[in-house]
């Protein structure tokens, strides 16, 4: 049998809690593409070695919430300083017809180079990009693409039946599919791709694209029934803004949270993403049902729709993700500038909330809002737990060997860290990676991925860009 050891490492991150959030090792050894020992290992004959001296080892990130066409909208002026309604139609609407499959594919090609980049083993992608005539499929482009770098993928088959004002006016790329053609392609999916073994490299989650705008209640309950009897997992973007509470509560007099209880779509099998603007006992009640969080943070914060309350979600019993969302309104949409914006923007949340003592207050608080470990395991563990993918996420024996190796020798950013492990986090920037692993598989191997020409990657990116945005011009 053929093994694999990473030797040396200078510190090991485990995405677990608690004092098993760390392990010494400094070794791990690898076997038919599962973690068999880790410790302080001999090597064995004939035994492959990663030499992870002045590395620190994470869990291979579980990005739960990208949309990846849009690598190829970043920084757009006209959608730029827009919040999220407004944005909405300036950006990734008014580009959605110009749109071909070469250029889907560069786009898709490019979120997943990054993401692998960032050491992130898991992508799953809210691809919502249908409309009736469609010359291409989104779906079978991902898979292809998500295979071809050797990552595992979970397509959230996005969609709708029923357009928003916003879009009423807009091109055939915005017409809405009927509810027969969306089962029907999710069942089609679902029997070509879904894997449900708890190490599965391909995974379908059924996810119109945003429960009070896209589909009828009576819909979203058969779309929730079906999904369950194929056992598929749902998602979906909920209150990201206020937007959303103005909304349902004019359609359905109700909070967001409460009309997803009423259409079957809360549950250990649901997760949403965003999740920011939330009353009291609409926290309750996700954390009673246990429904997830992916929080994108930076896409949040882009956007100004504020900072989710993740620590209170945790505290009920909410499962917490994070998702980095489309690169349109996150030019940087790689998991460590994620994790680090959720180490940060979860204590300046706190800090917010303090009071002088002479006003009665408490005084400096929220220092303790988030600690490394814990964005370690909502970027890891939280993210294989909300997928249903239980063999992955945490540096385990028994568990698939998913494991990001991050080099801190070679940026100055790095240098002087008292506690080593903490760097890729709380530092933030670009940690060197000097191997990433997916089911022990090498896929990035000193920064760089086998087949990848990032000059041609760039060059074919800037022409790209010139045709989408003469294309929009059109529109």
């Amino acid at each position: 049998m053929n093994t694999l050891l990473i030797t040396n490492a200078t510190a090991i991150l485990t995405g677990l809690s608690g004092e098993a959030a760390r392990t010494a090792g400094p070794d791990i050894r690898i076997a038919d593409g599962r973690i068999t020992a880790i410790g302080a290992l001999t090597p064995q004959r004939g035994e492959s070695i990663i030499d992870a001296s002045d590395c620190v080892i994470y869990p291979a990130w579980v990005n739960t919430h990208h949309h990846l066409f849009q690598s190829l909208l970043k920084g757009d002026p006209l959608g730029i300083n827009a919040t999220l309604t407004p944005w909405l139609g300036k950006t990734p609407y008014r580009y959605r017809s110009a749109f071909d499959a070469e250029t889907f594919r560069l786009a898709a090609r490019i979120g997943l180079v990054e993401l692998a980049l960032s050491g992130c083993g898991t992508v799953a992608d809210h691809h919502y990009l249908y409309y009736p005539g469609m010359n291409f499929d989104g779906g079978d482009i991902l898979f292809e693409e998500a295979e071809a770098l050797g990552l595992r993928f979970a397509l959230c088959r996005g969609g709708a039946t029923i357009t928003r004002q916003l879009e009423a006016d807009l091109p055939q790329a915005l017409r809405p599919e009927t509810l027969d053609v969306y089962l029907a392609d999710v069942e089609r999916l679902a029997n070509r791709y879904h894997d449900a073994a708890p190490d599965a490299m391909r995974r379908v989650v059924v996810a119109p694209t945003t429960p009070p705008h896209s589909m009828r209640p009576d819909e979203l309950r058969e779309v929730a029934a079906v999904a369950r009897g194929m056992g598929l997992r749902l998602h979906s973007h909920l209150s990201e803004t206020v937007s959303y509470q103005d909304a349902t509560q004019d359609k359905f007099k109700a909070s967001p949270v409460r009309f997803c209880e009423s259409i079957d779509w809360l549950g250990s099998d649901v997760w949403f993403a965003h999740l920011v603007h939330l009353d009291e006992d609409e926290i309750a009640l996700l954390g009673a049902t246990g429904t997830g969080i992916a929080h994108c943070p930076q896409s949040n914060g882009r956007l100004a729709s504020g900072i989710a309350p993740v620590r209170a979600l945790e505290a009920a019993g909410a499962p917490v993700s994070i998702g980095v969302d489309g690169a349109a309104s996150n030019e940087a949409a790689d998991m460590i500038s994620e994790v680090h914006a959720a180490w940060l923007m979860q204590r300046a949340k706190f800090g917010e909330r303090s009071t002088a003592l002479y006003r009665g207050g408490a005084g400096e608080q929220g220092a303790d809002a988030a600690t490394v470990e814990d964005v370690v395991r909502w970027g890891s563990a939280g993210g294989a737990r909300i997928l249903g993918l239980d063999d992955v996420g945490t540096l385990e024996v028994g568990k698939a060997a998913d494991i990001a190796i991050y080099a801190l020798d070679r940026d100055p950013r790095y240098f002087g860290l008292h506690d080593p492990a903490i760097g890729p986090v709380a530092s933030g920037g670009a940690a060197h990676l000097r191997a990433l692993l997916v089911g022990g598989r090498v896929i990035v191997r000193d920064g760089a991925l086998p087949g990848v020409d990032m000059g041609e990657l760039a060059h074919a990116a800037r022409h790209a860009v010139k045709t989408l945005m003469a294309r929009a011009e059109v529109v």
